[in-house]
């Protein structure tokens, strides 16, 4: 008889043991793990595995449901293999195309259908996929050698997959079935379609929007919000790159490989700087003059270098831009707002006397010299120390914060005074058509390597924070981008190549024994899709450079 492993299982936080073999499925069932929802998976050792996984070693197993953000990301990739299971059935031939995030779905279109993607279509695709889910089909994984992989995704015309694992030469690959169906995913999926109850496909612009559960109310799909301005940033670029051939990884890395990295570099730089000149020009041009200039966007977006990047283009156009911070506007420590913990809430709009703030503007706008006031972080109060601001005829304020674009931070100023503009890093590109590269992922790379470069940080520590920084967006900031008057996407289509040898050995400090070590884990593999590249060419204004280091820009 086999010795009896012992596990760990942190859900119920006891010791028990098991014979050697057992799937998670079985263990779940055996000592009859009760989540809120649904188990989707579990971590083993810290490290996301499916509920197929079998154990024959001691381990330490925490079971995830859906609202465990690696449950999410289960449920959505597995959501998007059932959605080309469904196209394919009714279309043969076909290839859906996860483009982007927004209006809190994915949008999605569809490659070689000669029909318009109307309501009859996406009515019939989503019948499709409820019958699937209704057959109870399970989602099957193997590992194949790359070269057979690399074959197969040919023969299947998924030559973006093919071109992807041609350049990143990996001996072995997972692939999965479905049916009659293959495919790649980027991470793991959930045992089967009967696990997929909850979603809708709609009509959205040319295509179809795939919308998804909520992560804390998963018995309802996401809210639709229309967010036409986001939605035109993406397909701007999504234009562009597809124009200069870079749609995915497979294809950057096969650009760097031909010796064209510093080309890469320098479309993508001319790109950005063209669109903030003419963000600039939009502004010098308005039929009422701009007084103020809000700038909003989320963390690791690159704000600061793109507020300080129009400056100077308002100066070519004879504007004379003065920048005011926020952080100068707190709230005296006991007056600020507290969270559902009981923790003070600096983000909240309550932490900034908003009041005082108008009050200045005002006068500033009047053409009055104001005193600016200054905050001590480390006594918690508001000092003043002979800081003087006078806004000439021809003068601008440029604000940059979480706020900027909520209409109460600045609502006694008249809205055709102000030019509000949304930053943030859109990733254009895709690992392959299927697999989308989570703008949110772009941010955290950058923040982990400035956090650690700049403010000492591990990537502990800033993985460990991540959480909160997107409940802070979600709540603050996100609810405002269509309040916009322009918005400017700072993701680089070379950035995850430049970024990749920093991040690396950060991500690799992380230990094992922490949850963290599986986003930890989960962003080295992604990395390593990247072939690296030099940094020599990256122009010291660049808004890389406010993460790499480098800049001729002061962010003091």
């Amino acid at each position: 008889m086999r010795k009896e492993v012992e596990i760990v299982i942190q859900n119920t936080g006891k010791k028990v043991h098991i014979s050697p073999g057992l799937s998670l499925h079985e263990i779940s069932e055996i000592f009859d793990i009760k989540l809120n929802h649904q188990i989707l998976g579990a971590m083993v050792n810290n490290q996301l595995k499916e509920l197929d996984y079998e154990v024959y070693t001691p381990k330490t197993i925490r079971f995830i449901d859906i609202t465990h953000y690696a449950g999410m990301r289960m449920y959505q990739r597995s959501l998007f293999f059932l959605l080309q299971k469904a196209v394919r059935d009714i279309i043969p031939g076909a290839k859906v195309r996860i483009e982007h995030s927004v209006s809190r779905g994915f949008y999605c279109e569809i490659d070689r259908c000669e029909q318009p993607i109307e309501l009859p279509l996406i009515f019939n695709i989503n019948d499709r996929m409820r019958e699937i889910v209704a057959a109870d089909l399970p989602f099957r994984r193997d590992k194949v050698l790359t070269v057979d992989a690399i074959k197969l995704f040919k023969e299947l015309g998924y030559h973006d997959k093919a071109k992807l694992f041609e350049t990143r030469p990996t001996l072995y690959t997972s692939v999965y079935h479905l049916g009659d169906m293959v495919d790649y995913f980027f991470g793991s999926l959930v045992p089967s379609t009967g696990y997929l109850k909850v979603f809708d496909l709609v009509k959205y612009y040319d295509g179809m929007l795939l919308r998804v559960p909520k992560r804390f109310q998963p018995d309802e799909v996401e809210d639709l919000v229309i967010q036409d301005k986001m939605f035109e940033i993406f397909q701007e670029y999504k234009d562009w790159v597809e124009i200069l051939d870079v749609e995915n990884i497979g294809a950057i890395n096969e650009q760097i490989k031909k010796g064209n990295a510093s080309e890469l570099i320098k479309i993508s730089e001319a790109l950005h700087e063209k669109k903030v000149a003419y963000i600039a020009d939009k502004i010098h041009q308005q039929k009422n003059p701009v007084k103020l200039i809000l700038i909003s966007g989320p963390s690791s977006s690159g704000k600061t270098t793109f507020a300080k990047r129009l400056a100077i283009q308002l100066k070519v156009n004879g504007m004379k831009p003065h920048t005011i911070s926020l952080d100068n506007y707190f709230v005296d420590r006991e007056k600020t707002p507290k969270d559902e913990d009981g923790n003070y809430d600096f983000e909240a709009l309550g932490a900034l006397d908003v009041d005082y703030f108008n009050n200045d503007l005002i006068r500033l706008l009047n053409g009055e010299e104001v005193e600016i006031p200054k905050f001590s972080f480390e006594q918690g109060k508001r000092f003043f120390d002979g800081t003087k601001l006078k806004i000439e005829p021809n003068g601008v304020i440029i604000i940059e914060g979480i706020h900027a674009l909520n209409p109460e931070l600045t609502h006694l100023i008249p809205n055709d005074q102000k030019f509000k503009i949304y930053v943030s890093a859109l990733t254009s590109i895709s690992i392959d058509g299927i697999n989308r590269i989570p703008t949110t992922d772009n941010r955290l790379i950058r923040r982990i390597v400035r956090d650690y470069k700049y403010r000492g940080y591990s990537a502990l520590e800033t993985i460990g924070r991540w959480e909160s920084v997107r409940r802070g967006e979600d709540k603050n900031i996100f609810p405002f981008q269509e309040e916009a008057d322009e918005m400017f996407n700072s993701a680089m289509l070379y950035e995850f190549c430049a970024l990749k040898r920093f991040a690396e050995p950060i991500l690799q400090e992380v230990p094992p024994n922490v949850a963290e070590y599986d986003e930890a884990k989960r962003l080295l593999k992604f990395l390593s899709y990247f072939t690296p590249i030099q940094i020599d060419e990256i122009p010291p204004t660049s808004i890389l450079r406010e993460f790499l280091g480098g800049s001729t820009f002061s962010y003091k």
